[in-house]
């Protein structure tokens, strides 16, 4: 193993030692002997199968046959969770042939960032990763389960899934992705057309043909964003079976993938010989990993909130110190969109999941020691399935990279660093994405600052010319408490115009980017948040900002007693906080921790605004 990688692996052992010893009690608490059903009274069980018919039933009323719940992000107006239409019957019928019972359990809210990209309804996004874990704690609270299927992929709804699916870490659970959509017109064709839509050189009609051509069927989004990143890190953390994650919708291979979940969480319960709980699979090791392989693809900045929220949720403490450490000597291996030219179907053509574990497994950067939904070992995640005679079969990968130019080998890589850099000053702490950057782009930025509470603020601002200039945007008052945290990747676009103009620009913000962020240096998460007393709320027009990518500093470069003068800005939020629904989210959106903290409500006491401790006891 890396010694670095070994090192920031003791210290999460170490810190979370209480909270995790704590979170395995109850979860061994929770064990019966036989299904969980046969606990239940009589009246309770006949509740729970009154719809029940013929050899289902049966199979429910008596035996040891295992009953797993599906949870369900399906809806039929997202082409990624269209693909979940048909999955329950598929699973229903697969795990009846495996000797088992299957009912859906709950559905959960599914919504897109992509649609809600720059509309109020974004203020909503964040939060709906709680929902959904809450969501997920209902489905499963009727204890009638000895095993779950998870169905969900896209932005907070598989890390929500997660998060809810740990509260009954005694059970096996897996997840079942959806695969991505076919490659339509490339993702740096559609950030070209933006640009010029965004300048006037073409019409909205112009625009959308375009962004049909890239949104265009079922499936996740091509680039590499929140959404397949989420793939990506379930995949390694050993939650997917091998090869699971980036099979297209259409692909006959998918339906047989679907059909092995099936079969495979059977064999999982503890009513057979295999027990391997969502608990053990989700450990200290599995964690880090999940952040090698973020960092070693140049994944999605959500996932350093995240990631931070599941692991607590399995009594597990990282921060941001442990992603900055461990980005320092993981290599960067892929290159996709937005670090690349390819898509997440060049990464599965050029090998896949099965190359990048493989390489990460040689060069010593990931824990092969630990538990996966397909056994003992992440060396298995080495291996890629195929079709045979309508079945899911793995064999070895093809054991080095098939492009070169996508995945490139541990000892050659793209960069020895990772993608992730963390900044830290008297601005706050904050997170950069360093591997999306343009070719040249400065990676020291000392610019005046241009300060806005709203997007439109400076949407305003480039349609009347005033970003014409060298400058650092500084949008405040959209961190969790504020607004919820919305992600602000519209503003990319206006700002690579002027970036591409030859000015110098970067931008800071308590709010979120994404994996698609884009090539404007981008230091975002700032925490604390304006709203609760960070430097960010002192902020004035003409202060001049220093972002060094090198030194990993955020500073305001004003002196301390002018600052000791200043009050802070109020924030005026009223018109922010209501709206499509954002009011009735007013007591959950005040409850949110810091970004580094996991920006979630579920694991805190709240004793006074801004000032949290937090307990997975409680």
């Amino acid at each position: 193993m890396n010694s670095t990688v070994e090192k920031v692996t003791d210290r999460i052992i170490n810190r979370s030692m209480a909270h995790r010893a704590s979170y395995l009690r109850h979860m061994e608490e929770s064990m019966v002997v036989g299904p969980f059903r046969h606990r239940l009274p009589s009246s309770n069980l006949a509740n729970g199968l009154a719809v029940c018919q013929g050899g289902e039933c049966q199979a429910l009323r008596g035996g040891l046959a295992p009953n797993i719940g599906i949870i369900t992000s399906y809806n039929d107006m997202l082409s990624a969770h269209h693909t979940y239409e048909h999955y329950p019957a598929m699973i229903k019928k697969a795990v009846a042939a495996a000797g088992g019972t299957a009912q859906v359990a709950a559905g959960v809210p599914a919504m897109c960032d992509g649609v809600t990209q720059g509309e109020a309804g974004m203020d909503l996004s964040l939060i709906s990763r709680d929902v959904i874990a809450m969501s997920t704690v209902i489905g499963l609270s009727h204890n009638v389960f000895d095993g779950a299927l998870l169905l969900g992929i896209c932005d907070k709804i598989l890390p929500g899934l997660l998060m809810g699916a740990l509260q009954f870490g005694h059970l096996p659970m897996i997840f079942v992705p959806g695969g991505p959509m076919r490659s339509g017109l490339s993702n740096r064709e559609k950030a070209q057309a933006r640009e010029q839509f965004a300048q006037g050189k073409i019409s909205k009609e112009e625009m959308l043909a375009v962004e049909c051509a890239s949104y265009h069927g079922a499936g996740t989004c091509t680039f590499y964003g929140t959404a397949n990143s989420n793939q990506l890190i379930a995949e390694i953390m050993g939650l997917h079976l091998p090869g699971a994650s980036f099979v297209n919708p259409d692909d006959p291979l998918r339906e047989a993938l679907t059909n092995a979940a099936s079969a495979r969480v059977c064999e999982l319960t503890h009513l057979g010989e295999n027990y391997t709980p969502i608990g053990h699979v989700v450990s200290e090791r599995s964690v880090v990993n999940g952040i090698v392989g973020l960092l070693a693809t140049g994944g999605s900045t959500n996932q350093t909130m995240h990631l931070v929220a599941i692991a607590r949720a399995a009594g597990i403490r990282i921060n941001w110190d442990d992603f900055s450490d461990l980005s320092e000597v993981v290599p960067m291996l892929v290159r996709i969109y937005p670090n690349g030219p390819g898509d997440i179907n060049s990464f599965q053509d050029a090998g896949g999941m099965a190359v990048l574990i493989g390489e990460l497994l040689a060069g010593g950067f990931l824990h092969n020691e630990v538990m996966t939904v397909a056994g003992e070992g992440l060396e298995r995640y080495a291996q890629v399935p195929a079709l045979v005679a309508g079945k899911a079969q793995w064999s070895d990968g093809p054991g080095k990279s098939l492009e070169p130019e996508v995945i490139a080998s541990v000892t050659q890589p793209f960069s020895p660093t990772g993608g992730l850099k963390v900044l830290d000053g008297n601005l706050g702490r904050a997170v950069i994405k360093v591997s999306s950057l343009a070719d040249g782009a400065a990676t020291c930025i000392e610019a005046p600052a241009m300060v806005f509470h709203t997007q439109t603020g400076l949407e305003e601002a480039f349609r009347a010319g005033k970003l014409d200039r060298d400058l650092v945007a500084v949008i405040r008052f959209q961190g969790p408490q504020a607004t919820g945290m919305p992600e602000l990747h519209k503003l990319i676009t206006p700002l690579a115009v002027v970036m591409g103009r030859g000015y110098r620009v970067a931008m800071v913000t308590d709010g979120r980017l994404s994996g698609a962020s884009g090539k404007v240096p981008a230091a975002i998460h700032v925490t604390p948040e304006a709203l609760c007393g960070g430097l960010l709320a002192k902020v004035q027009d003409g202060d001049l900002i220093r972002i060094d990518v090198g030194s990993g500093s955020l500073e305001l470069l004003v002196d301390a007693a002018e600052l000791a003068k200043r009050e802070y800005a109020e924030a005026e939020l009223g018109e922010q906080r209501y709206g499509v629904g954002r009011q009735i989210f007013a007591a959950l959106r005040s409850d949110l921790l810091g970004a580094e903290e996991g920006a979630s409500s579920l694991f805190t006491y709240v004793h006074e605004k801004c000032k949290v401790n937090f307990s997975t006891e409680t």
